[in-house]
């Protein structure tokens, strides 16, 4: 009887010995996380939104985490390549990805993935977001978004209209704002908000539905014109553009928004270390002034979660995914 007792209270204490290893292991793992560089993926050309925000971010980050924190492009399938890379990469919390309405909400429903956009990511913070407005070359007749409205209504012959990729939310944009009024657009893909502003400057292209506060400095210079917002109300930082709705075009509304991810199954106490150092640094009054100098919103404190990043972007999917399955858009469209 007494050697049960004894093998059982050895039992009992090894138990313990192996519980309070695995609680100072995790204690360990949270005190010396980040011990080397971390990758912020972003999955658009350097220059555009999503990059230059990656970029104020990260700069803020590593003053926090105490290690450098490195962007790294790889644009691409509006991207989704970006995204994946993170979806497969070790649950470490090394590899994030800052990504947006594109490649988060649009890109998922059109493009044949090998990662599920809910299931194999893990939200980290909501982070920013600006309206998309209606931009025209120089050389357009249209003064106004009115005026606008009519002459493509006019048109028999298609106009060029620049997107981010398939299923972008520019796409998305133009796609029914086409159908709305009845326009006949011909869609040009690109693989960044840059590179069709370039062309929009050159007059390549006639109009594209842009990020307001990537675009707002070109605008300004009177390089091409800006017609309609594309949101519920207009635009602080240019009050004197009208909504589309306004406009005309009643339920034209689209918010290009930003969050942060990293890979499904990231022990709890990295996510919590690298939101709260997404909240430091969003908090800082010099990163917090440029990022509202793009235009771009950031979202209140208390949005700054991986909880509220999930039901935002879950609602966003509900919202989107139906619409964009029944217009029948497709890669490479």
């Amino acid at each position: 009887m007494k050697r049960k007792c004894f093998v059982r209270t050895g039992f009992v204490g090894a138990l313990a010995v192996a519980l309070a290893l695995a609680a100072l292991s995790g204690i360990a793992r949270a005190e010396t996380y980040p011990s080397r560089p971390i990758t912020i993926m972003v999955g658009f050309p350097p220059g555009g939104p999503t990059d230059t925000l990656a970029r104020l971010l990260g700069d803020g980050m590593k003053t926090t985490l105490g290690q450098s924190v490195v962007i790294e492009t790889v644009s691409g399938a509006s991207g989704t390549i970006a995204t994946g890379r993170v979806a497969h990469a070790n649950p470490d919390g090394y590899t994030l990805v800052l990504g947006n309405w594109t490649s988060h909400v649009g890109s998922p429903a059109i493009y044949g993935l090998d990662y599920d956009i809910m299931k194999d990511l893990q939200p980290v913070s909501l982070l920013a977001a600006s309206p998309l407005w209606i931009v025209g070359k120089n050389g357009l007749p249209p003064q106004s978004a009115a005026e606008l409205i009519a002459w493509l209504k006019a048109r028999t012959e298609p106009t060029t209209f620049g997107t981010i990729g398939a299923g972008s939310a520019g796409h998305l944009c133009g796609l029914f704002f086409a159908q709305k009024i009845g326009a006949h657009f011909q869609f040009v893909p690109y693989r960044g908000g840059a590179p069709a502003m370039q062309d929009l400057i050159g007059g390549q292209i006639d109009l594209s539905c842009l990020e307001a506060s990537q675009t707002m400095a070109n605008v300004e210079a009177g390089r091409f014109r800006a017609y309609a917002v594309m949101g519920e109300q207009r635009w602080p930082k240019s009050p004197a553009t009208p909504t589309m709705i306004e406009s005309g075009v009643p339920g034209l509304s689209l918010s290009f928004w930003h969050g942060l991810w990293t890979t499904k199954g990231t022990p709890q106490e990295v996510v919590e270390r690298l939101d709260a150092a997404v909240k430091t640094t969003l908090a800082d009054p010099a990163v917090k002034g440029r990022i509202e100098a793009l235009g771009q919103v950031i979202f209140p404190a208390g949005q700054q979660n991986p909880q509220a990043l999930a039901a935002y972007h879950k609602a966003e999917l509900d919202k989107w995914w139906p619409i964009i399955k029944a217009a029948g858009i497709k890669a490479g469209d």
